[in-house]
């Protein structure tokens, strides 16, 4: 027994993250059933290691004047840390089979670093971890096979680049104010605190660079989708929780992310585009709530992080197998795959009503704690925006995608169902968005505060599926209205995608006309020069029957070599003088 808590004990000094960023180094290393092992058991042995952090600093590292704290324990870091390995084992368990090695490589190193960061205990070691992340969720939209893949690549990685020198720039600043480097609540009120903020605000998709999200994500493959809805911007949504509760601003940048998902969402005719401004919309909430910064409100943005995280990689799931089996990212090229796909189309509507809020899932139980959160602040302006925007997620993602998707019209397409562990991972995270939705202690019992709040009261849930079922009733009396276009939708990503090339061909063909006469100018005038150093450096070759030779390279006397020294140290020395 005593050995038992002997090693029990010493779990606790193992820091998750670098388990699985040696399960991630291992998955390059091995082959067949021995990778396929490295890929279930890395995540699973991860998930022990995070239940057993205790509260508190368990290890300090001194680092020049500063104390280094990898691994700080707390009730709201574990929560986190949980569902990120709990999402890299599902996660593992929906690619192994269709992705390649380095992509599922990339992930678990990615998913570490999202550990890393619930975990670290100083900025130090939150920056490290960051840019782990921003690094192999690079290379994980590389790992994608469509068209424009690497531009999209690049655009992802200049963004964290920028975000993350920002978030550098302010952590030093910060560091040399103030003497510390703790990772502790601050206000943001001056440049340094402003710069972390941005710099978080960047990985969690915040106006006016939101973009980068529905940019980067479609263009990986159906199984990186997965993987990258997870991890960046929740990641965030805790760095904020810890860094800036109750910061004001961060309530009108959340209800701004709110409004302008469901916009795009709506206008978007791409399957995972649709999805990917859903998760600007719903971090908008998590946002909104760290901002409302109540414990209630705060208990709210961890519980809807961590159900987002399953039913929004669960809705990732389920478009990835139709792309996957389709090959077709539209919704004009689909529609009517439930009758081949039945195990797919369902899973994918429990996560439409999942994040729709709708009873008995998981995002009603989260999402509602968030509005409650607003109606104890007397924050009505902010409770009835959540609240439309909760009708219109069911109009984007709750019936759009899954309509458009699996029913509608019938494509003519017989594709084949999910394979199995595609089936089974999309099962189980159908069954925990049920679970949670009908039995929410299980999670409220991991919350850093207690919960006293009971969603399923009569007036709670006829209003809900009143909105919900109104908004339905307006989809389909808009259907005919809906146009689905060919096209992307651009917002502020147009000054780079657009404006920026257009701007430097001008420039580059503006420098082509001025250059030319300022070139030809340039030789002529380089062949002046050369022409007057001919004439004072040449020298007579042995082999030339001529005897010029250039000014500097004659052969002077003895007398007249003294007399021009003598010149020189005269000047030299008036020149001294005078000054």
């Amino acid at each position: 027994m005593r050995t038992i808590l002997t090693g029990i004990q010493m779990l606790e000094f193992v820091p998750p993250a670098l388990v699985l960023l040696t399960g991630a180094a291992l998955i390059g290393a091995v082959r067949g059933t021995a990778r396929t092992l490295v890929v279930l058991i890395a995540p699973l042995l991860t998930l022990l290691l995070v239940w057993y952090v205790p509260n508190g600093v368990v290890f300090e590292v001194a680092f020049l004047d500063y104390v280094i704290e990898p691994v700080e324990g707390s009730p709201v870091r574990r929560l986190f840390a949980l569902i990120f390995a709990l999402m890299a084992l599902v996660g593992g368990l929906y690619a192994y089979r269709q992705a390649a090695w380095h992509e599922l490589a990339a992930a678990y190193a990615y998913a570490a670093g999202a550990i890393g960061v619930s975990f670290a205990g100083d900025l130090v070691t939150l920056f490290i971890y960051w840019e782990v992340m921003a690094i192999f969720s690079t290379i994980i939209v590389w790992c994608g096979a469509s068209r424009g893949v690497k531009a999209a690549g690049i655009r992802y990685a200049i963004m964290h680049l920028l975000g993350g020198i920002i978030l550098m720039i302010g952590i030093e600043g910060l560091a040399v104010r103030t003497g510390s480097i703790d990772l502790r609540p601050i206000k943001a009120e001056d440049l340094y605190s402003w710069m972390i903020l941005i710099g978080v605000l960047v990985n969690a998709a915040a106006p006016p660079v939101s973009a980068w999200l529905a940019d980067a994500y479609p263009r990986s493959s159906p199984t990186g989708s997965v993987f990258l809805s997870a991890f960046t911007t929740k990641a965030a949504v805790l760095a904020l929780i810890l860094l800036f509760p109750g910061e004001s601003v961060l309530i009108g940048i959340g209800l701004f992310m709110v409004v302008y998902g469901i916009l795009y969402a709506l206008l978007e005719n791409d399957i995972r585009r649709i999805l990917a401004y859903s998760v600007v919309n719903q971090v908008g909430f998590m946002v909104c709530a760290v901002g409302i910064g109540t414990a209630t409100a705060l208990n709210g943005a961890a519980t809807h992080a961590f159900a987002h995280i399953i039913y929004k990689a669960l809705l990732f799931m389920s478009a990835g197998v139709v792309v996957y089996r389709t090959g077709m990212n539209r919704c004009t090229d689909v529609g009517g795959l439930f009758r081949t796909m039945p195990v797919t189309a369902i899973c994918g509507i429990v996560g439409a009503l999942a994040i729709s809020g709708f009873p008995l899932t998981s995002g009603f139980t989260t999402k509602t704690l968030i509005s409650q959160a607003a109606t104890q602040e007397s924050m009505l302006f902010v409770y009835f925006m959540l609240t439309a925007a909760s009708a219109g997620v069911f109009l984007h993602a709750g019936i759009k995608f899954p309509w458009f998707v699996f029913f509608q019209r019938d494509s003519g397409l017989r594709p084949k169902d999910a394979p199995w562990n595609m089936a089974l991972a999309m099962m189980i995270f159908a069954f925990l968005c049920i679970l949670i939705g009908v039995a929410p202690d299980l999670l409220y019992s991991l919350l850093p505060h207690p919960v006293q709040y009971q969603a399923y009261t009569p007036g709670n849930v006829l209003f809900y599926l009143q909105l919900l079922l109104f908004s339905g009733l307006a989809f389909f009396l808009l259907l005919p209205l809906m146009k689905r276009t060919l096209t992307i939708s651009l917002d502020v990503d147009w000054l780079w995608r657009a404006l920026l090339p257009r701007a430097m061909r001008q420039v580059a063909r503006a420098g082509y006309w001025i250059g030319q006469p300022v070139l030809a100018s340039a030789l002529k005038s380089l062949h002046g020069l050369q022409k007057i150093a001919s004439t004072l450096l040449s020298s007579s070759s042995a082999s030339s029957h001529t005897r010029h030779s250039g000014f500097f390279a004659r052969a002077w006397s003895i007398g007249s070599t003294a007399r021009a020294v003598a010149v020189l140290l005269t000047v030299y020395v008036l020149v001294y003088l005078l000054s």
